[in-house]
């Protein structure tokens, strides 16, 4: 596949963005591949992606950035260009379940996944198997009350260590600290075994047995310091009856989140596009700072959820 350019960017709306935009790449000798926008007239918010095929420009990418800088300041754009062919490293952490984690390595073997595993971690030993079936580096950083916050220390400069781009937490049943949040502001996705915004925490297959709920699911979304209230990347859904017990209901979700770890294939394709090819915009209350509260009322934000860059090693969201 041929090496493409994608362009992200976000603005107030306003006439006149996709011709500047356009009319920009074409006259520097880019030839668009594909193009996607949307519009929020509730924020007055556009936002836009472009890939264009770089192979034929005028000038170097360094000198496109720059001569496309002063229209970006004219729209008042929030953007950045990256390039499909850079795999960013995506690391696993996962406790006891390990199916979410088994079907990662498989979609990443397999190319799906255009990205690299330089590492998984664990607080306990059991997927050590599976790492060594895949030859991928396993750390074992057992995670106690008293020593939580040393072994996230310990966690972090692993990353670092490995230059570590994002993590996915494949059942990894460990509620992390803010600081540690911080530290990978959108750039944490987490597989859960609910269907969110409902049933959040621990044991939320109880929780929907007791409410006698005819759809379960799971739910990914980035991490925020508000537990299960990030922005929803991917959700799956799963019909059952009043016939099926609490094991039933886990047995089946167990499925779903197999479906659910979908969402890292759309920010580390070379497109950036979701298995199915459609664009998926999410409209949420977002906080003026990532990992702050939401109070109600809060007026709706865009997100691009296919604007997770696919190089630079960043899942960047075009949020103004």
């Amino acid at each position: 596949m041929k090496k493409s350019a994608v362009l992200l960017l976000s603005c107030p709306d306003r006439k006149g963005v996709v011709a500047r935009v356009s009319g920009f790449i074409f006259e520097h000798g880019g030839n668009i591949l594909h193009a996607d926008e949307h519009g929020d007239h509730d924020s007055n918010t556009f936002l836009m992606r472009v890939e264009f095929d770089p192979s034929e420009l005028i000038v170097s990418l360094g000198d496109f950035s720059s001569r496309f800088a002063p229209i970006a300041k004219e729209l008042d754009l929030h953007w950045r260009l990256a390039l499909s062919d850079v795999r960013p490293r995506m690391a696993i952490f996962v406790s006891k379940y390990d199916h979410c984690l088994v079907d990662l390595l498989y979609r990443h073997q397999s190319g799906e996944l255009a990205c690299e595993v330089p590492c998984i971690i664990s607080n306990h030993q059991d997927s050590q198997r599976i790492a060594d079936f895949y030859h991928i580096p396993f750390f074992l950083v057992p995670m106690e009350k008293d020593t939580k916050a040393a072994a996230e220390q310990q966690i972090l400069a692993m990353l670092e260590r490995h230059g570590v781009d994002f993590i996915v937490l494949a059942r990894y049943m460990q509620i992390l600290s803010e600081a540690f949040v911080n530290a990978y502001p959108q750039k944490i996705i987490n597989i859960h075994h609910s269907f969110l915004p409902a049933f959040v925490g621990a044991k939320p297959y109880h929780q929907a047995f007791e409410r006698g709920v005819k759809i379960i699911g799971a739910t990914s979304h980035y991490v925020t310091s508000v537990l299960d209230d990030g922005p929803i990347i991917e959700q799956d859904v799963v019909r059952v009856s009043h016939r099926e017990s609490i094991e039933d209901l886990s047995r089946k979700g167990a499925t779903s989140k197999r479906l659910s770890s979908r969402a890292p294939s759309a920010g580390t394709s070379k497109t950036g596009c979701s298995s199915t090819g459609t664009r998926r915009w999410c409209l949420r209350k977002q906080p003026h700072r990532w990992g702050a509260h939401q109070p109600r009322g809060t007026a709706l934000k865009p997100i691009c959820l296919d604007s997770m860059c696919p190089s630079a090693g960043r899942f960047a969201l075009l949020l103004r």
